[in-house]
């Protein structure tokens, strides 16, 4: 049984296709910079190069396309036609208060997350565009949501109810419900196994930093409180989107410019964050370069954000009472040694200590690397995440009837045994490049121990 995971991010399509049976990646990639000028597919097969091909993708439906003609390419697929594929996971972002856990799609569903929209503007239509494609394409498989929103379920009230009239939330589910659940749920269950603990006994705050970022307060083992509220706006700055501000603003600037409800909702997601500083620029790469030229703005919007993250670590550090590790991961968080830097600079009187040599080394998408230091009362770590494995292994949880919610259901990667061959290869590459690599990695490839 081979299972195809599409995560459709606001600007990115993450892939992998999975031999279940077998317990055997075929492939995993990503085209990057989707809706934006000079878009690009990585494509990762095991045991072959790593290729990386320009294609313009002007919206996620073309994404999709080349997602299948890549896995179907005769020179660089893995697969002969579409029929050996014989379910398809979907990440979705927001189900409201109507999905609390993965779930089987059909037309009703559908329509459900159609109606949802309006609460993930930047998320909910291209996971839609990704269902709609696929389901084109494959039509006579089972299709699944992997909704976002599950893993932040285990919140209590006082996390996750806003001080606003209280039947806004009885007549119109207004509440906090959190993002980039499968990510936190992925690294959550890593950090147990590096840090040697039992998954429901650990304390983290994860920092899940990309053009979509979030942190989320982790205690023992589950959600307990996270930046990202009612939609994916809430929270510290992202590429577009505003984050924490005064309410007051929006309705002040609607007044004196004359903004209707539509437009200031498509700025604040799609004209503030890092563009809004910047006025340039979303992606961070783009930003550090323009930085390193002069650019003052760009400096400032690095500090901004770096400023945001400490911030919200130091609060979710009083509200856990304790924190075992506090983890990065997502592009930025895993590349971003800036902003990883900026964001750890003078917590020590946390216990939270860092190696820079370490943070500067630590950049791969491919290991699970350590870059706290030697004093550090507080692990600090770099995993990087793998949503696509959640969709897996909860996709073939539908199928056999097994599936449940996290603190019922047995995901591989909790437990220490757990490997993922393609990102070992890759990172076995990668170390024959910069060998520094492999003096951060907390659990490298069994070739490399040997070496």
């Amino acid at each position: 049984m081979n299972i195809l995971s599409l995560n459709c991010g606001s600007s990115s399509v993450k892939y992998s296709l999975f031999d279940w049976e077998n317990k055997f990646p075929l492939a995993s990639g990503i085209i990057e910079r989707v809706g934006i000028k000079g878009s690009f597919i990585s494509h990762e097969v095991p045991g072959r190069d790593k290729i990386k091909n320009e294609h313009p993708c002007f919206n996620h439906d073309e994404a999709i396309k080349l997602v299948i003609e890549t896995l179907t390419d005769k020179n660089h697929g893995v697969i002969i036609n579409l029929s050996s594929i014989a379910a398809v996971g979907h990440r979705v972002v927001h189900g409201g208060e109507e999905f609390v856990k993965s779930v089987i799609i059909d037309n009703q569903v559908l329509e459900t997350f159609k109606r949802l929209s309006s609460l993930a503007p930047l998320h909910n239509p291209p996971n839609i565009a990704g269902i709609e494609a696929a389901r084109k394409l494959m039509p006579k498989v089972p299709h699944m949501a992997i909704m976002d929103t599950a893993w932040h379920q285990t919140m209590p009230a006082h996390s996750y109810i806003y001080a606003l009239p209280y039947e806004w939330y009885e007549k119109y589910s207004i509440r906090r419900y959190g993002f980039h659940g499968t990510s936190f749920l992925y690294v959550a269950k890593r950090a147990s196994v590096l840090l040697k603990k039992d998954v429901f006994k650990s304390n983290l705050i994860i920092c899940h930093i990309g053009n979509g970022a979030s942190v989320n307060a982790v205690k023992n083992g589950v959600s307990y409180d996270t930046s990202m509220g009612f939609t994916p706006l809430e929270g510290i700055v992202m590429g577009t989107r505003s984050g924490d501000h005064g309410a007051a603003i929006d309705l002040h600037m609607m007044e004196k410019e004359n903004i209707s409800p539509a437009d200031m909702r498509n700025i604040l997601n799609k004209k503030s964050g890092i563009l809004g500083i910047t006025g340039k620029y979303s992606d961070r790469r783009d930003v550090e370069l323009a930085a390193e030229k002069g650019d003052e703005r760009c400096k400032l919007a690095i500090e901004i954000e770096s400023y945001r993250i400490k911030k919200y670590i130091g609060a979710y550090a009083a509200a856990l009472g304790g924190v075992d590790a506090v983890i990065f991961t997502a592009g930025v968080g895993e590349k971003g040694s800036i902003t990883r830097e900026k964001a750890l600079d003078g917590l020590e009187f946390l216990g939270i200590n860092y190696d820079k040599d370490k943070n500067n080394i630590a950049k791969t998408r491919n290991a699970e690397c350590e870059i706290s230091s030697e004093n550090s009362k507080t692990k600090v770590y770099v995993i990087p995440t793998d949503e696509e494995r959640v969709f897996v292994e909860d996709v073939a949880g539908l199928i056999e009837d097994k599936y449940d919610i996290h603190t019922k259901f047995n995901y591989s990667f909790q437990y220490p045994a757990y490997r993922n061959i393609l990102r070992d290869k890759a990172f076995e590459k990668e170390c024959e490049k910069n060998s520094k690599l492999f003096e951060v990695a907390v659990n490298p490839p069994a070739k490399l121990k040997q070496l």
